[in-house]
């Protein structure tokens, strides 16, 4: 009965984690699955481990040559590597626990938690991090830094060159700014602008091409 109640408390928070706060955030549905895998397979795993002679350091080992695999595999972000350790930590956690612990049940609300506010939208929301090719060579740091924050809308807190092109006169920069009020009124501003264009402006009149002979 303990061993089930565990197994039940790893779905609850799986199903939180994948359904509760990745997918409604971020919305790629091809990690939803290796969420599951993973924990439901780590899971599995730590269970069987439990019951064998198996060495607990050998399961280990094991588990983290497979999640590098899989990480270098294909391109990830780093939020994504946190909603991937935390599927894999649950997993361990409710199986290695030799009983229904308020320990483990606690460990896996707390990585909930922790996912629930270091990956909330409203954390840090006028902060942005991008790369940007500029139409122009920048050498002079002081300059290329005022030219980013007039083209973003906001503060550069640290800029990256990538590629200085004197040649073709370009610059590829890495850049962290954040958003200010003022800017991201203007970009709104913008938006609606080019909306309230596209609705009032007609579509231009093409004759068909029938009509056109018949004029002919």
């Amino acid at each position: 009965m303990t061993t089930t109640t565990m197994i039940v408390a790893d779905v609850v928070a799986i199903t939180l984690l994948t359904w509760g706060l990745y997918f409604p955030r971020h919305r790629r549905k091809d990690l939803v699955v290796a969420f599951l895998v993973v924990n439901i397979g780590v899971l599995a795993v730590s269970l069987m481990l439990a019951t064998t002679t198996v060495g607990l350091g050998l399961g280990l080992g094991l588990f983290g040559v497979l999640s590098i695999i899989r990480l270098r595999s294909s391109e990830i972000a780093q939020h994504e590597v946190a909603y991937y350790f935390a599927a894999l930590a649950i997993g361990l956690i409710a199986g290695l626990a030799s009983g229904i612990s308020p320990l483990a049940l606690g460990l896996m609300a707390l990585i909930l938690m922790a996912l629930l506010v270091g990956d909330s939208p409203r954390l840090f929301r006028d902060y942005r991090q991008q790369v940007v090719v500029l139409d122009a060579a920048y050498p002079d740091e002081a300059e290329l830094r005022v030219a980013l924050q007039q083209l973003l809308g906001g503060q550069v807190h640290r800029l990256s060159v990538l590629r200085l092109d004197l040649v073709n006169d370009s610059t590829m920069v890495e850049v962290r700014y954040q958003v200010s009020a003022v800017g991201r009124r203007a970009a709104l501003g913008e938006l609606h602008a080019a909306a309230d264009r596209s609705a009032v402006e007609p579509e231009p009149f093409v004759e068909a091409p029938w009509r056109q002979e018949a004029h002919r």
